[in-house]
């Protein structure tokens, strides 16, 4: 009887061709939206060639921004990207230093 190992990939990330996670949802979605731009295009009666060259050039370039942004900041990138957008830069204490600071004896002492 054979013995089959399964569920190998469990607890890893999704990768396709060296895109890891949200990049791979990322590049899936921008091509079927250009998919779907040129179909539009197509149907409203504008030139194939027309058609056929946005659609190869908007391919083109979700795929090379794509791949560059999976190399520039890795797996969780964008994650920190959004993390950093919303974290603030500095905090603000509009209390007057006397609130802030306060001074309690210590007990014992006379």
């Amino acid at each position: 009887m054979s013995n089959y190992n399964i569920n190998k990939g469990v607890g890893r990330t999704v990768e396709f061709k060296g895109l890891k996670a949200q990049y791979l949802f990322l590049f899936a979605a921008g091509l079927l939206g250009v998919l779907i731009l040129v179909m539009v295009m197509y149907i409203a009666g504008l030139s194939s060639y027309f058609c056929l060259f946005l659609g190869v050039a908007g391919a083109s370039l979700i795929i090379w921004q794509t791949f560059s942004l999976n190399r520039k900041y890795g797996e969780h990138g964008l994650m920190k990207i959004a993390a950093r957008k919303r974290h603030p830069k500095y905090i603000i204490c509009r209390k007057s230093i006397r609130r802030c600071i306060k001074f309690t004896p210590k007990s014992g002492v006379v």
